[in-house]
C-alpha cells in the first residue's frame, strides 16, 4: 500500500466550490494526467516528474505533495487550507 501524504490537500479541481482530497502520489499523478486544466505546463511536468520517482522510490514522498501543489497554483487552482 502507497504511503500516504502527512497532509491531504484539498482543491476546487472540478471547479469552483468542487473540492476532490488528494491523499497520497498516485492519487496526484491521476488528478493531474486526467483532470487538469493545463496540458502543459513546467510546474506541471516537473510535478508529475516527481509523482514518478516518488512511486518509484527515488524520492520523498512529500517532495510529491509540494511538486503537486505548485503546479495546483501554477493552473490557478483553489486550495482549501
Amino acid at each position: 500500500m502507497e504511503k500516504p501524504w502527512t497532509k491531504s490537500v484539498t482543491l476546487a479541481l472540478e471547479g469552483p466550490g468542487k473540492y476532490v482530497t488528494i491523499a497520497n502520489t498516485t492519487e496526484a499523478s491521476w488528478a493531474m494526467i486526467e483532470d487538469w486544466p493545463l496540458d502543459d505546463a513546467p510546474a506541471l511536468n516537473r510535478a508529475l516528474d516527481i509523482c514518478a520517482a516518488v512511486v518509484e522510490g527515488k524520492m520523498p514522498v512529500e517532495d510529491a505533495r509540494k511538486a503537486f501543489i505548485a503546479a495546483a497554483a501554477e493552473a490557478e487552482i483553489h486550495i482549501q487550507e
